[in-house]
């Protein structure tokens, strides 16, 4: 069976040039819109020439663009139209998935529709006023707890990562300052530290966030602002809903502070330009 177009990029990937790569990277994580994209407009999306593309192809063993594309568009077309086909036959793995995706949907949905806009509302007014932000998450928030982050310095706040064991934790809030801003995400309600850290913030008046699982959790009882992550069920859906909330955030926070998001990606891209420069100048 002859290999795809996604097996032989990969497969030369480490091989090629920086451009090919780009383009590389590019079809794979965006075949669809290559699918539909000429060969001047996919040299334009990854700052190459029209030529570069078609001797990416050729150095793929295609005769040009248009072969390469064709098994690109054969993707999307199996992809859009056959797959859903498939899942409906019973007992499948195709119709596994099918169901995964829809109960997700579902979901999504009813969260969405669900989600009252006043905490989030009352969480962005606190953000304004601090200084720093402290994060802590308990351990099914921890995969998130590093995009929050990063959400958060997005917009020119400084944010800092709260250790989980309770000695380092005690030192860490000792040292906090009457401008901070503690953010937590409790997803188990179990163990006492994260409602004990929200109960000192509490008696510190420190103001303070929690993402929650659930409404009854002990930390929704003690912080000042609470976010629902699942509101009237429990499910092993969580961790989505919970990235899907921590996103709404993000994008929250990218509307509010949209000046400062600015200002942020502005000094990254000249901090990347001279980043550049040095490995250019120590090559």
């Amino acid at each position: 069976m002859a290999a795809t177009y996604a097996e032989r990029i990969r497969a030369a990937r480490p091989g090629l040039s920086k451009s090919f790569q780009r383009l590389a990277d590019y079809i794979l994580d965006s075949y669809v819109h290559a699918a539909l994209m000429t060969a001047s407009e996919l040299a334009h999306a990854v700052d190459v020439d029209s030529a570069t593309v078609v001797r990416f192809a050729q150095a793929l063993s295609y005769s040009g663009f248009p072969e390469l594309q064709a098994e690109i568009k054969a993707r999307v077309i199996q992809d859009l139209m056959l797959r859903p086909k498939e899942s409906v036959k019973p007992d499948s793995l195709p119709a596994l998935t099918d169901t995964a995706f829809k109960d997700l949907s579902e979901t999504m949905e009813r969260r969405r529709r669900m989600l009252d806009p006043e905490p989030l509302e009352q969480l962005l007014t606190a953000l304004k006023s601090a200084e720093r932000v402290l994060v802590l998450a308990d351990s099914q928030g921890q995969f998130i707890l590093g995009e929050l982050a990063r959400l958060l310095r997005a917009v020119g706040m400084v944010c800092l990562p709260l250790p989980s064991d309770e000695h380092s934790l005690a030192a860490s809030l000792a040292a906090v300052l009457p401008s901070d801003f503690l953010f937590i995400i409790d997803m188990t309600d179990q163990g006492e530290t994260i409602p004990a850290a929200l109960a000192w913030a509490k008696t510190a008046g420190l103001p303070s966030a929690a993402l929650v699982g659930s409404a009854s959790f002990a930390a929704a009882q003690r912080a000042s602002i609470v976010i629902e992550v699942q509101s009237q069920e429990q499910s092993d859906n969580a961790p989505v809903v919970l990235s899907a909330m921590v996103y709404t955030i993000g994008r929250a926070l990218r509307w509010r502070f949209a000046d400062e998001y600015k200002q942020v990606q502005s000094k990254v891209e000249r901090a990347q330009k001279r980043l550049a420069a040095a490995r250019v100048g120590k090559a």
